[in-house]
């Protein structure tokens, strides 16, 4: 009995081993199967879609991704191929999705040239959250933020100056100018006060912050200025919405 017992356990051992090696050979079979269907002419690449972009062109974007038609889109290392267009400044993020049917999509979002630095001849120019994007030669129509020492102004990195905090409030005050029909096309940091010019003889001097926080007002005096063809003084602005007007430039 025994004798008998031993043998049907071994057999059922072999038996067992026989459908794992089974199931195994059929999973690698269907495994190299589906890897040969989607290397396969059916997955080539048959157009690139890119979204969002304005400061670069859709070829200049697609070159810069080094991806093209015609190739098997699971060739492409799309993470790769992010951190590849994350290098570039102007590119603050991007997604990529594979298609159905040979698409590849890029959703890009670029950082969008905001205000500029003067650094001796050239200019350093800076989105609005203070990123540098590149130094060029040309002055640019852009609000220039002058009187400001330099620290280190690594394109893809934020600008470090001495003045930090004043960098900070005076960004956050170029970012509402949208929202009023008020344009300041240079702000002076050489003094305490920064001095945030509409004209070159009409400015407006006071804490950003506080500048930030009666633009409403300062619009209005401003219209009324208009009205008068008044573009010569001083507008002081102060906390808890003090404003006033001096024709005299200190």
């Amino acid at each position: 009995m025994n004798e008998n017992a031993t043998g049907t356990s071994e057999k059922k051992k072999k038996r067992k081993k026989k459908r794992y090696f089974l199931k195994f050979t059929i999973v690698c079979v269907l495994c190299y199967g589906a890897y040969q269907f989607l290397m396969s002419d059916s997955f080539n690449v048959t157009s690139i879609e890119i979204n969002g972009n304005e400061y670069y062109t859709r070829a200049q974007l697609i070159q810069m991704a080094e991806v093209r038609t015609g190739k098997n889109m699971f060739e492409f290392d799309l993470s790769a191929i992010r951190d590849r267009l994350l290098e570039d400044p102007y590119i603050k993020n991007v997604k990529i999705r594979r298609i159905p049917m040979g698409k590849l999509r890029f959703d890009v979002t670029e950082r969008v040239e905001y205000t500029a630095v003067p650094y001796g001849e050239s200019y350093v120019l800076l989105d609005v959250e203070g990123t540098v994007l590149r130094v060029s030669e040309d002055l640019p129509a852009l609000p220039l933020l002058l009187g400001m020492s330099l620290v280190e102004m690594t394109p893809g990195n934020a600008l470090v100056v001495e003045q930090a905090y004043l960098l900070t409030d005076t960004l956050a005050l170029l970012e509402v100018m949208g929202e009023y029909q008020v344009y300041f096309k240079k702000v002076d940091f050489s003094t305490v006060m920064v001095k945030a010019y509409i004209y070159d003889t009409l400015y407006c001097e006071g804490a950003p912050g506080n500048i930030r926080e009666n633009m409403g007002s300062v619009e209005k005096l401003l219209y009324e200025l208009y009205q008068q063809d008044i573009t010569h003084g001083v507008i002081k602005v102060g906390k808890d919405n003090y404003l006033s007007f001096s024709p005299q430039i200190e």
